[in-house]
């Protein structure tokens, strides 16, 4: 996702450490206290020193929410992240923040909650066709309670899907915990088949691996927001499914 607008040059920097990224340990956290760190005048945006906002990637959508500083309540149109800052998109015609400024964010709660219904369904989809066909995902992308995923399939069928959302119902029905941990890279890649993607998205420099383990079913390497038990997701229903090519095959969901 794009600012849409000029290169991005932050100024005025009081804060030259990453941002804390809140969501990574707690996916339930609906309001923050933060500093500014940064501003970009040119962007409307800016670096907080910690936030519970997530900035989009791996097919899940950036939070959306308000920052309240000095008594002016600013939306959050949009959030990305770029380096080790996660930069804060700012609506409105106020004047922006200055750096070194109290705020405080608050999520667009109803939002964000559907959405880690979503990913924690297409993890538990995922899970499934690993386990029961071995099958790697080749794609995936998601919108609050819809979201599709690709999978290296030759062949796809109406009685197949039929099986494949029996199963991952089953699966939600089971109220299997649902864990978050940080790992040093080494050991989170002695993990067997962490990586379910058919590349290998994780850049090399990246010295420590999020993990989000649904207990007895699936693990793998993530940096999205989660739900803590599948009895959270809803149910699963298969909408659609499509060819993609000769062995990539679509699956598109919807969380109910």
């Amino acid at each position: 996702m794009d600012s849409g607008g000029s290169p991005l040059r932050l100024t005025n920097v009081y804060n030259l450490r990453m941002t804390e990224l809140l969501y990574q340990t707690d996916s339930y956290l609906k309001e923050f206290s933060a500093t500014i760190a940064s501003a970009d005048e040119a962007n409307r945006a800016v670096v907080l020193d910690r936030s519970a906002f997530y900035p989009g990637g791996g097919g899940q959508p950036c939070d959306l929410g308000t920052l309240e500083v000095n008594g002016i309540k600013y939306p959050v149109d949009k959030v990305k992240k770029q380096g080790d800052d996660v930069l804060h998109f700012l609506g409105g015609n106020e004047p922006l923040p200055a750096p070194n400024s109290a705020s405080f964010g608050t999520l667009d709660w109803a939002r964000r909650y559907r959405l880690m219904r979503t990913h924690s369904a297409l993890h538990i989809l995922c899970g499934t066709v690993f386990r029961d066909y071995g099958a790697k995902v080749t794609g995936g992308d998601m919108e609050p309670l819809k979201g599709r995923m690709d999978f290296e399939f030759e062949t796809m069928r109406g009685e197949l899907v039929r099986e494949i959302e029996a199963a991952v119902n089953v699966e939600v029905g089971k109220n299997r915990e649902i864990r978050v941990k940080i790992l040093p890279r080494e050991e989170a890649f002695q993990i067997p088949d962490l990586i379910r993607t058919k590349i290998n998205l994780l850049p090399e420099g990246i010295l420590q691996v999020r993990t989000v383990e649904i207990v007895g079913l699936d693990l793998q390497a993530d940096g999205g927001t989660h739900v803590a038990n599948t009895s959270e997701v809803g149910t699963i229903k298969v909408v659609e499914y499509k060819s993609k090519g000769a062995i990539n095959k679509r699956i598109y969901i919807e969380v109910q």
